[in-house]
Order: structure tokens, then C-alpha cells, then sequence
């Protein structure tokens, strides 16, 4: 399948992306001695049925007992409604879901985990030193993520919906507003630079059960979303399929043999991943 001769239409959201599942939202917690949940991991967890469509809400049916009135000028439209909302992410206008000063400690928190990570591996990570590197207490961090573990699984969650994000919502040509062909490009160059940022972490996850990724929210979502790129691409082609052809080479351990094994640039990646999509051009 190659992704060229889209047509000159851009792609936009449909109702059918909303079926896509994504991964369990961490709760907001407060400072009390109870032990904080561990957040679902996104390449591990189960899928979340917490799906919420944006449709406009279904207009009531006028009351029987209501007596006929005359016909009112129309009111101005109201602004359109997106055409998804992410699931389990905060709505425009909806009110935040924790303190503004504890997502900035919680964004800290996680920031400096995502750079001890990059520069020593995850089995480097303590408490102690996320707190060093944040500029937190670390008995903020202990209640706020219990333990290295749910510290760990909480980063991944944290990414992975900054990810979906991005490629649901986001600007084009990754977001809405453009062709499906430089959207399926833009969603595998991005992709590439997903696993790279926290290939050690994904790659943990993936070997201690394998078989999970294809049934986690995380995995889900992407597949509809690259299957309504494809079908948009190729009508009449089994897009299920091809969507998880697609992924397929974006298993952590794949990607980890490739980048770290061979060695290979993220940039010499994303260029394989393009001529491959090109190859019966």
C-alpha cells in the first residue's frame, strides 16, 4: 500500500473515530495517606469503553400539553461542535481537573522522570532523585505516585495521551485539516519519535507481555485512526488490516533492534517507513 494520489480534499475527524478507545486517565489525587492507583499503562492496560462522543445532543420532543405557538425567528447558530472530543481529556471550557499548581508539580514531576530516563534508563529512576531533578519534596512525589513503578507507568500514560492528542486533534498535517496521505505520513514520522523518547520504558512493558499491545487502548486508538487514514486512501481496501500491517514495525522490540542494534537514525526510519509505503508506486 503506498500513500501517494490522495485526493485534494483534506481529512477531517468523523463520527467513526470516536469509537476508538484510549487508556485510563490517572484521578487526581490529594495529600492523604491513602496509596495513589497506578494509571493503566497504555501499551499493557485493558481498553476503556469512557468513550464520549461529541455528536450534538438530540432536541427534545415538544411536550403534547404544550400549546402551539407562532413560528420565532431563528436564533443564531450556535458555534459547531468539535467533531470528537478526546476521551478522558479535559473538554474546551470544562473545568480543570485538579488544582493549576498541582498539574504544574504533576507536569515537573513527570518532565524530570522523562529526562533521568533519556540520560540513565529507567532502572535508574528513585524517588529521591525525581525530586532532586524536579525541585519538588519528595514526599510530594510519594503521594502523588506511591512508588518508582506507578511513577514509571504514570509517564508512559502521560505521553501517550499528549500523542493522541496531537495526531486527534492537533494541527495538521499530523491533526485534522489535512490530506489523508501527509496525514499518514506525519502519524508515522511522529510515531517513530514516540517509541524513540521512551523506547527503554516500552520496550519493559512490551517484553513483560507481548501479547498485550494489541488489545490496550493506546493501540487501539491508533489503529482506527491509521485505518480511516487508509480507507480514505485506498476505498474498497481492507483497511483493518493494512492499519495493522502498518504498526506492525512499531513494536518496541522491532524498533529497539532497529535503533539501538543497527543502530539506525530516527531520521533513516522515518525515511524507510516512506519508501516502504512507496515501493509499488
Amino acid at each position: 500500500m503506498e500513500a501517494t494520489g490522495a485526493t485534494g480534499a483534506t481529512d477531517t475527524p468523523t463520527a467513526a473515530e470516536t469509537t476508538a478507545t484510549t487508556t485510563t486517565s490517572p484521578t487526581p489525587r490529594t495529600a492523604t495517606a491513602t496509596p495513589p492507583t497506578p494509571t493503566t499503562p497504555p501499551l499493557t492496560g485493558p481498553s476503556s469503553p469512557s468513550v464520549r462522543s461529541a455528536a450534538a445532543p438530540a432536541r427534545p420532543s415538544p411536550s403534547p400539553a404544550s400549546p402551539a405557538s407562532p413560528a420565532s425567528p431563528a436564533s443564531p447558530a450556535s458555534p459547531a461542535s468539535p467533531a470528537f472530543v478526546l476521551p478522558l481529556l479535559p473538554a474546551p471550557g470544562a473545568p480543570a481537573p485538579e488544582r493549576a499548581d498541582a498539574a504544574r508539580n504533576r507536569h515537573r514531576i513527570l518532565d524530570a522522570t522523562t529526562r533521568i530516563v533519556a540520560e540513565e534508563g529507567p532502572a535508574a529512576v528513585t524517588m529521591n532523585q525525581v525530586a532532586h531533578a524536579s525541585g519538588i519534596g519528595v514526599g510530594t512525589v510519594y503521594r502523588r505516585f506511591g512508588d518508582v513503578a506507578q511513577l514509571l507507568w504514570a509517564l508512559l500514560d502521560d505521553r501517550e495521551r499528549r500523542f493522541q492528542e496531537a495526531y486527534m486533534s492537533g494541527p495538521p498535517p499530523l491533526g485534522p485539516g489535512a490530506p489523508a496521505d501527509e496525514r499518514l505520513d506525519a502519524f508515522l514520522d511522529a510515531l517513530v519519535d514516540r517509541i524513540g523518547e521512551q523506547r527503554e520504558i516500552l520496550l519493559a512493558a512490551h517484553s513483560a507481555s507481548p501479547r498485550a499491545r494489541h488489545h490496550s487502548g493506546a493501540y487501539q486508538v491508533m489503529h482506527t485512526h491509521v485505518s480511516l487514514l487508509v480507507a480514505r486512501l485506498r476505498p474498497g481496501a481492507d483497511s483493518a488490516l493494512l492499519a495493522d500491517l502498518l504498526l506492525a514495525p512499531f513494536a518496541p522490540d522491532v524498533m529497539h533492534h532497529l535503533a539501538v542494534e543497527r543502530e539506525l537514525s530516527a531520521d533513516r526510519l522515518k525515511a524507510g517507513v516512506r519508501e516502504l509505503l512507496r515501493l509499488r508506486a
